[in-house]
């Protein structure tokens, strides 16, 4: 059985830092490109970043610069890590597993906020 589990979502400040976990079983998680969604109250879901199997990432522009995403394969997780955090960057945050399929986490929410 598939799973994928994010963590770490919470409230910060505007300017401040929070870093997403994702990890995933079930899976061999070192042939998955794994990336990070987000979903912000009455929008569609919009891509935030990418790290393929072989660690090459693209960033969505909105993101670029202030974002990081990495993955740990011994430990079957991605990280996304967000600094300079913006009121717009206040969303769910979904982490998604692609390959041969695609499985989604249900997500953990971020909220910028003073």
């Amino acid at each position: 059985q598939v799973q994928v589990v994010e963590s770490g979502g919470g409230l910060v400040q505007p300017g401040g830092s929070l870093r997403l976990s994702c990890t995933a079983s079930g899976i061999i998680f070192n042939t998955y490109a794994m990336s990070w969604y987000r979903q912000a109250p009455g929008k569609q879901r919009e891509f935030v970043a990418t790290i393929t199997s072989g660690g090459t990432t693209n960033y969505a522009d909105s993101v670029k610069g202030r974002f990081i995403i990495s993955r740990d394969n011994a430990k079957n997780t991605v990280y996304l890590q967000m600094n300079s955090l913006k009121p717009e960057d206040t969303a769910v945050y979904y982490c998604n597993a692609t390959f041969a399929r695609v499985y989604w986490g249900q997500g953990t929410q971020v909220t910028v906020s003073s």
